[in-house]
């Protein structure tokens, strides 16, 4: 096999957290349109979220999310999956397809090159810039102590 569980797990990431217009943009540069059957037409449900106080206390309801799945089936039969939050039907099943295609050897390399390293890029640049707006407003609160409260 060509890739192992974690650099399927990054691809799936990457996929899931691209911004529909870029992926689309760039399958329609790279000249992906396989031939492909949906197994799973892509559906919109709701999912639970649990969280956990300070990450490591007990685990608690948070509330629900919209979460958009997908599976398709390339003409080769390999499946391909997708779990996207939100409602963009169109972005689950692009996401199937690609990830059907990357499992495959003819297009792993390329597409990696080509598409996932690009948009894992991108994803690190939109998270640097939010990153650098909420430290642009960040206010550091101290206290000073008299000398005579001692």
């Amino acid at each position: 096999m060509h890739f192992d569980t974690s650099t399927r797990q990054r691809w799936m990431a990457v996929l899931a957290h691209s911004q529909p217009a870029a992926l689309a943009a760039r399958m329609k540069a790279l000249h992906l349109a396989p031939s492909y059957e949906l197994i799973r037409v892509p559906e919109t449900g709701l999912v639970q979220i649990q969280a956990r106080m300070g990450g490591t206390g007990a685990r608690y309801f948070a509330g629900d999310a919209t979460l958009t799945r997908a599976v398709v089936r390339l003409a080769s039969g390999t499946l391909g999956y997708s779990y996207q939050l939100g409602r963009n039907k169109h972005h689950a099943e692009q996401c199937a397809v690609i990830d059907a295609l990357l499992q495959e050897t003819a297009h792993f390399q390329t597409l990696m090159e080509t598409l996932i390293t690009p948009l894992e890029a991108d994803r690190e640049a939109r998270i640097a810039a939010r990153q650098a707006e909420t430290n642009a407003s960040r206010v550091d609160f101290f206290t000073l102590v008299r000398g005579d409260n001692a």
